[in-house]
């Protein structure tokens, strides 16, 4: 949590962001992913300074375990100092114990985005999906929380001016406006008629913006000119029997050398990232068999 220090910004994780939306497709299946097509309704989790504290946390703690479809799951939060926002004791339940930041207390708006956190962390232990280590752990549980319909909470508590800052989370503001845009572009949702800060209605823009040049890349036909260039000098080159193998110097195409074979570019489908591979031989269609995606290439 940062609280009146500095804000990251950028995509600094966006590897891991990106690896985290495959797992998520590899672990719960395409269907399933689909189930959490509605995200988090506002006034599901509004939470304003007349509420009961303890009794307005249980309740909206109760609706993400609703959300996530945790209904065995049992949520006792209580409040204490600590230095992060949040922590969850996952333990073989049925119930979780979730301590919040005294600063809670009096920011009680942001109370749903600290327990959209702590509650995927039960989620996702409860599926048995995790990363190695810590850092890139958090980042699976802020991509999961914010990919299955209750990050816009997370982004919409980032606030910066001149004088104070917060955020919530492991990845930077424009990260979560990545990982939100990546889930707009998949159910045609529009969360950024829920933002409340400016800050975060700017880095969902900016997130936006790095979400559709995925779809932009060659060989995917919407490639701009200076990609498809590109992919035109790589692609000779590796039809070239005489040159020596090297990757290409941009893009995250790569071309597999056919022998008898013909020669098959290999990339990452826009939506979930997973590998793709097919034929080079000019237009081509195909269906990501991970998120069924179907791309429109021009291999």
């Amino acid at each position: 949590m940062a609280n009146g220090g500095p804000v990251e910004h950028g995509y600094p994780h966006l590897e891991t962001v990106r690896a985290a939306v495959t797992a998520l497709y590899k672990r719960l299946s395409y269907d399933t992913v689909r189930t959490f097509s509605a995200s988090v309704a506002p006034a599901d989790v509004a939470f304003c300074d007349t509420d009961d504290l303890y009794l307005g946390t249980q309740r909206v703690a109760r609706e993400l375990v609703r959300h996530y479809r945790l209904p065995d799951a049992r949520v006792i939060v209580s409040f204490r100092e600590m230095t992060h926002a949040a922590s969850v004791e996952l333990a073989a339940g049925p119930e979780y114990f979730i301590e919040l930041n005294d600063r809670f207390r009096t920011h009680r708006r942001d109370i749903g985005a600290a327990l959209a956190h702590e509650v995927m962390h039960v989620y996702l232990h409860r599926l048995d999906l995790s990363f190695p280590g810590t850092r890139d752990n958090e980042i699976l549980t802020d991509t999961a929380t914010a990919y299955l319909g209750a990050g816009w909470l997370l982004l919409d508590a980032y606030r910066e001016d001149s004088a104070s800052s917060q955020k919530l989370g492991y990845l930077t503001p424009e990260e979560f406006g990545y990982v939100l845009a990546k889930r707009a572009l998949v159910f045609g949702e529009d969360p950024s008629v829920w933002f409340t800060s400016p800050q975060a209605y700017t880095a969902y823009v900016k997130g936006m913006a790095r979400a559709r040049r995925d779809e932009q890349q060659p060989p995917l036909t919407a490639a701009g000119w200076a990609g498809r260039r590109r992919y035109a000098r790589d692609r000779r080159h590796a039809q070239d029997p005489h040159a020596v193998p090297v990757p290409p110097a941009e893009g995250p195409y790569s071309f597999t050398p056919g022998g008898r074979e013909p020669l098959r570019v290999s990339f990452p489908c826009p939506t979930c990232h997973q590998r793709i591979r097919v034929p080079v031989r000019g237009r081509v269609r195909a269906r990501c068999g991970l998120c069924r995606t179907v791309l429109e290439c021009d291999t």
